[in-house]
């Protein structure tokens, strides 16, 4: 994956689960307050208010080749249907200062409250901003206050950035940002470790957990290699007949895994749900 992306920040690939489809393996109400993440492809607005209920918070991914517009767009229309939405700003997309003001003020004029900076996948910045840090210091300032700023964090680490660098960038980033979502993660002991290490240099933002959505196995072991997560599932691989209930058979099914995070003795402040737009298999609370 390329430099400062988040897992969400993937497309699906021809055979993945679209919107809609239908699925058994629905996981129950967790314990802990939920989020489901989205990626604005064709239907996927109608889909979420088909499926998920207006208290739900959902955020909308930014890819390179859609662009800032299509997260906004999306974003927007179900802003304006009532939903608490987060847009993700990728900071390599945003071509100018002037740009990132326009939607600055779209998100305050449609009642958007919240922003998650990431990098982007773009291999090279399409203008002043080349990482989430630099493009959070213009949002701080544009927005006068009035968006709060989530960021990404990197429980099993980064193939590209080294433990102590993304340590120093998230200490950088920590006086702006007012949360944090993980990568997607697969195992309680490595969340715990985690928060354990972040309380202890000084990092004390909510954390929220990210979990995939209810999808195929053998597409969740695919994503799992490719974003660096191998080792969390290869723990859960590892756990014989309870892996195996883990994982849900041929369909993973996140319910073990978020009653696990819940269960911990600090807990995470909630659960992000890569949906991978299938969303019919979520059923969260209210963020």
């Amino acid at each position: 994956m390329p430099l400062g992306s988040m897992p969400g920040e993937w497309e699906p690939e021809a055979g993945a689960p679209e919107a809609g489809a239908q699925d058994s393996s629905a996981p129950t109400a967790a314990a802990l307050p939920t989020r489901v993440e989205i990626i604005p492809t064709a239907g996927i607005v109608d889909a979420v208010l088909t499926q998920l209920s207006v208290s739900t918070t959902v955020t909308v991914t930014c890819l390179p080749h859609h662009g800032l517009e299509r997260t906004m767009a999306a974003a927007l229309e179900l802003a304006d249907h009532g939903y608490n939405v987060v847009p993700h700003l990728a900071a390599r997309s945003v071509e100018s200062r002037q740009q990132l003001a326009a939607m600055v003020r779209s998100c305050v004029a449609g009642g958007i409250t919240e922003i998650f900076a990431v990098g982007g996948d773009k291999q090279s910045a399409a203008g002043p901003y080349g990482s989430s840090a630099s493009v959070m210091k213009d949002l701080a300032e544009l927005s006068g206050g009035l968006l709060s700023m989530g960021v990404g964090g990197y429980p099993e680490g980064h193939p590209a950035i080294t433990d102590a660098q993304l340590l120093d960038d998230l200490r950088a980033k920590a006086a702006l940002a007012d949360y944090l979502v993980t990568q997607m993660c697969f195992s309680p002991d490595v969340i715990a470790a985690y928060l354990a290490t972040l309380w202890e240099e000084g990092i004390d933002l909510p954390v929220w957990v990210g979990v995939a959505g209810a999808v195929p196995r053998t597409k969740l072991i695919s994503l799992a290699t490719r974003i660096g997560v191998g080792s969390s599932l290869r723990f859960i691989s590892g756990k014989g007949s309870l892996g195996l209930r883990l994982l849900g058979g041929s369909r993973y099914s996140p319910d073990a895994l978020v009653a696990g995070m819940a269960a911990l003795p600090a807990p995470p402040a909630g659960i992000h749900f890569y949906s991978f737009n299938s969303l019919d298999s979520l059923v969260p609370t209210s963020a």
